[in-house]
């Protein structure tokens, strides 16, 4: 067990090696590792393992299956990015002749382009690439297994259209655009496409007896950018942060916000599990977690991020079925966030005071409804209502006395200072909206206009 100087309490320590011990027991894992970041340190890693002085540690290299759909995704989001793609356009704009239809980059992405889940027979996780050397080998004849954009059904061959598409756009292998772009600028130096040493070998536990069978470790081909990832827990929490903070080197924090963003509803009766663009979004125990799950013969893996809690949290496992890495990787999110809450950063005043901005907050009305406006300390603005329900916003500081929301109802609408002929404020307008500083005030440009004759009571 290994932690930096942002020690967490022994208490929480125990807490997260009890999680982990009781996973590997109960789940009859060869070994499990874990590893918990916070605020971009690494925090904490445990191991536990069925051979006495041999349990691996957080630089072991375990195969991460799916989690390596994120890694494509973000080659992906940085073709947007530089103008090279939009997410919008058709497949066949860059990557002709795949037989996919006109399914979009940003569908494939979400795993709403209603392709099907798997590539044909033999099951393609136990058999060499080699088996699928063309495109139209990995789609087969399943392609529009449901109408596109309208729901989420997770494809596996989808992730093999989003490599070949960094392939044909970059002019190099998927493997040398992922080492050159995402490995190297975020140091993963122990992730790989190929095992290296230090690594766990994959088995499969019977269901009925405490015996092991190895299982076949194959090189994916064309599958790759779908699962053929081997890292480890150390560097899977480096590549978890990056996708909670973003990082200039490799994509900017308003992108992985977009990858951390629902593209799709999700399934009936699946109200707390989504998807974005390459990542998983489930909602646990009151709170939102980001990241994704892996699994190939041998090998199960979970990764999550809690964005607003800066807490990381890896579990890996070399057996095919049986330990709840994903699970488990939850609970070591909430064990840390419950017992050692995120200290919040100081309340710092704004540099200055807009004398004009200044005059804005306090309080509106929106027809009948108050609502109080407050200026923030980043320079943008809070919307809130202040009795009963309502839709509150935050808004980001544009141009010209404008504003942007960044979430709930308003988020994308532009708000905006309306100001009469001689200068003064005469109202804000919201998506349309009027906000003004007295509910129906004659004069005030109110849409409908304002009863000449005023309030008045009622006499029964």
């Amino acid at each position: 067990m290994t932690s930096s100087s942002e020690e967490l309490l022994p208490g929480t320590q125990r807490a997260l090696l009890h999680r982990i011990a009781v996973a590997q027991r109960e789940g009859r894992a060869p070994s499990f590792a874990a590893a918990v970041q916070r605020d971009g340190h690494l925090v904490w890693t445990g191991a536990r393992a069925s051979v006495d002085g041999h349990a691996p540690d957080a630089d072991t290299q375990y195969r991460i299956g799916s989690i390596t759909k994120p890694f494509t995704a973000v080659l992906v989001m940085r073709l947007q990015d530089e103008g090279l793609i939009d997410l919008e356009d058709a497949l066949e704009k860059h990557l002709p002749g795949t037989g996919a239809g006109e399914v979009t980059i940003v569908q494939l992405l979400g795993h709403s382009a209603g392709l099907s889940a798997e590539a044909p027979a033999p099951w393609w996780e136990r058999t060499p690439g080699s088996t699928r050397p063309e495109l139209s080998d990995v789609l087969g004849g399943g392609t529009g297994v449901h109408p596109q954009g309208r729901r989420h059904h997770y494809s596996n061959p989808g992730y093999t259209l989003l490599g070949s598409l960094v392939e044909e756009v970059r002019g190099v292998p998927w493997e040398e655009a992922l080492s050159q772009e995402i490995l190297e600028p975020l140091g993963l130096s122990r992730t790989s496409t190929q095992p290296q040493a230090p690594h766990a070998g994959g088995w499969a536990v019977h269901p009925w007896a405490d015996v092991m069978l190895p299982e076949p470790t194959e090189d994916l081909g064309l599958m790759a950018p779908a699962g053929q990832l081997w890292s480890t827990a150390a560097d899977l929490c480096r590549f978890a942060a990056f996708l909670a903070t973003g990082d200039d080197l490799v994509l900017g924090a308003e992108s992985v916000r977009e990858m951390r963003t629902p593209s799709v509803p999700p399934e009936a009766g699946e109200w707390n599990s989504t998807y974005g663009l390459g990542l998983q979004i489930i909602r646990s125990e009151g709170r939102t977690l980001v990241g994704h799950t892996g699994s190939l013969p041998g090998f199960l893996a979970g990764l999550w991020v809690s964005v607003d809690d800066g807490v990381t949290a890896v579990a890996l496992a070399n057996a095919t079925s049986g330990p709840p890495t994903a699970m488990v990787a939850a609970d070591l999110v909430h064990i840390v966030a419950d017992a050692e809450p995120r200290i919040p950063e100081p309340w710092r005043p704004l540099p200055e005071a807009d004398q004009e901005l200044l005059a804005l907050t306090g309080l509106w009305y929106w027809g009948t409804s108050a609502y109080g406006l407050r200026l923030v300390s980043d320079g943008g603005l809070e919307l809130d209502p202040l009795r009963g329900g309502g839709r509150r916003s935050r808004f980001r500081a544009g141009v010209k006395e404008t504003w942007t929301g960044l979430d709930g109802y308003y988020a994308g609408e532009t708000l905006r200072v309306v100001r009469r002929d001689d200068g003064s404020v005469s109202h804000l307008d919201l998506g349309s909206f009027v906000f003004t500083r007295e509910p129906y005030q004659p004069g005030d440009a109110v849409p409908g206009g304002v009863d000449p004759a005023g309030w008045r009571g009622f006499r029964s």
